[in-house]
This record gives structure tokens, sequence and C-alpha cells, in this order.
């Protein structure tokens, strides 16, 4: 297979590989051209294609599927040349890779994609604010799903006196992730930060997390907006308005989030598996297969509860996301039986109507 399409082309910078040159064989020959979204606005996207930053329309029939088939940024797409309006139109995704999902804002049942062709999910949180441990389990249990390799960045550690404790509070209820603090004020860690990141990388997090400072340390530039953090609560305005994708001046890729100020859980039950992986492994040890671990004799869960090597608070937050991701799947289970039925009632119309005309026409 040629590599004339990796290594020698700009797309390279941007995660473009020999894996993607192969599955963009019929494209090609179609006389498509590849890109990388880098943001959406509003039925436009800003793309990287061979020849340089381009505006395209996300295309009618990319679009029309749907939200969660919608182009995102970190897609790779297929463009074609002279659109409608005379920009390049996206005609089509290749399958994604990794893709971050949450439930949509208005809680109905379908999702969104965050991001897409994730390696890295970098998890920021600030120092500088009370932690809160539980939403850093929903994020790593969206992080988890998405197929992507999550790592916690504690940041503004140049704000507190020490890491150690904190460090520990949250290796222990994010187990087989890697942990570290920076300060991107001072410069920190922010080398202990890059020996984590690989690939493309996005950072998530609530406004005045710091995520576009630390954006700004590993991109060596100002390139993403930032702002004030309000000393009362610790939070932040949403200084990033849109998902961006900017190529890491050591390799791989970044894309920054807009603060994520409601994280809902969408289908993420492998994502919670591997989140609370220490739960899941008391809870082969219970004496019944369908332990719920709340007053059952033989839970594993609850002896380890009761002698201090399980926190009660971690059990309550597994507990919690797991209603959450239940109630999530089942209403895309009844949105898609709708989605079933509504068809199956429309072709029987369509049929009604046909033999009608049909015996009005002998």
């Amino acid at each position: 297979m040629s590599s004339s399409f990796t290594g020698s082309s700009p797309l390279a910078a941007y995660g473009w590989d020999d894996a993607l040159e192969h599955e963009f064989t019929s494209h090609r020959a179609a006389g498509l051209t590849p890109a990388r979204v880098a943001a959406v606005d509003r039925g436009l996207c800003d793309v990287v294609t061979e020849n340089g930053p381009a505006r395209a329309s996300t295309g009618a029939a990319v679009s029309g599927g749907g939200p969660e088939q919608a182009p995102c940024t970190g897609d790779w797409a297929a463009l074609r040349a002279g659109g409608p309006d005379g920009r390049p139109a996206v005609a089509a995704l290749l399958p994604r890779r990794t893709a971050i999902v949450r439930s949509s804002a208005s809680r109905d049942s379908r999702g969104q994609v965050l991001a897409a062709n994730v390696d890295t999910v970098a998890v920021a949180v600030s120092l500088a604010a009370p932690l809160d441990l539980g939403r850093i389990e929903r994020l790593l249990a969206l992080a988890w799903e998405s197929g992507a390799r999550p790592v916690v960045v504690l940041t503004k550690a140049d704000q507190v006196p020490g890491t150690d404790a904190q460090l520990g509070e949250v290796a222990a209820a994010a187990p087989g992730v890697d942990v570290v603090a920076c300060s991107a004020a001072t410069g920190g860690g922010v080398d202990a930060v890059r020996a984590v990141l690989t690939g493309t990388v996005v950072l998530v997090g609530p406004s005045g997390a710091g995520k576009s400072t630390l954006g700004n340390a590993l991109l060596g530039a100002d390139a993403l907006a930032t702002g004030a953090v309000r000393e009362s609560d610790g939070k932040g305005r949403h200084t990033t308005v849109r998902r961006e994708l900017l190529p890491l001046p050591g390799g791989g890729v970044l894309i920054d989030t807009p603060g994520l100020r409601g994280v809902g859980l969408f289908e993420a039950s492998q994502g919670l598996e591997r989140t609370f992986a220490d739960v899941e492994e008391l809870a082969a040890l219970c004496r019944f297969g369908d332990c719920a671990h709340r007053s059952e004799p033989g839970c594993a869960v609850l002896a380890a509860v009761e002698d201090g090597t399980l926190a009660r608070r971690r059990l309550d937050s597994y507990r919690k996301l797991l209603r959450e991701n239940a109630w999530a799947a089942s209403r895309t289970d009844r949105r898609l039986r709708a989605e079933r039925e509504g068809g199956t009632k429309a072709i029987s119309r369509w049929q009604r109507q046909y033999y009608k005309e049909r015996g009005r026409g002998r």
C-alpha cells in the first residue's frame, strides 16, 4: 500500500494514517477528498484537507441521519467539491474508531457526540475548588465508554499547598487511570501531563477547570481563549464556545471543549464497569449472583464497606450512575420501538391507500 498520503500528507499531523487511507479507497476512486472536521457550526464545518483549511457544508445526506450521525469535531470526512452553495460538502463520514457520547442537553432519548476518533480523554479537575469525586467518576464512565483511554489532570496545583492528599483521593476513585497534577500558569507538571497524552486528545471538564489554559500550555501558544474564575464558587464562564481541533507541537491533536454543566450518561454500561472496576471485582465474590449489595447475606461489597476497604460514598455513586444509565437505556429502547411501530403504521397506511385507489380504477 502506498504511504504517499500518510507521512508526507499535511493530514498526517492531524492523525491520518495508512489504515484511514485504506478505508478511503472507494471514496478517492469516486473523486472525493479526505478531510478532518475541526469545528462544526450551524450546518457548516471547518475542515482540514490535504490542501489546507476549508469551510464546508455538513451535507444533507450525512446530517439527515440524526444528531448522532451528524459530523462532529474529530470526524474523518469525504468531501465533494462544488456543493450547492459553492462550498465543498461532506458526502460521507468514515466509521468512527471512538466517540464520546452523552445524553442530549434536552434529556431526550438521543445521544450527543462531543468528539470522535479520540485516543485520550483528559478529565480536567481544578484543585482550586472542592473535589467532586462523583463528577469525576461520571466523566470517567463517559470516557471509558467511548473506547478512548482516560486520564485525570489536576490543574491549578500552584494554588494549593500540597497535592498528595488530592492525588490519593482521585486515584481511589479512578482505578486503572493515570492521575497527574500540574500548574499551567507556572509550567510545573506540564511535562508529566504530556507524557500520558497520546494521539488525539480531548479536554473535558466543567467551566473553570482550566482546560483552555492547560491546552495553551500543551500547544505552546495562546491559541485558546481563557477567562477568569469567580472566587465565590470557583466557577468560570464558557470561554470555549465550540469544540476545536489543533495539532500539538510534539505530535498528536488537541480538542478543547466547552465547559460541561451537565453530563448525562448515554448507554454507558461498559464505561461504568471500567470506572467501578473495584466494586465489580468485589461483586463477583458475593454469595448470590444477583446480589443488589443492600442487605443480602454474604455480600462482599457490603463487607468491604464495613471494614473500610471500599468507601460508602463510592458505592452510593455506583448505584446512582447505574440507575441513571438504566433509565437512559430504557428511553432509547422506547424511542426505537416507537420508530419501528411508526414505520409499520406508515407502510400499512400506504397499502390501504394503494388498494383503495386500485379498486377505483377497475
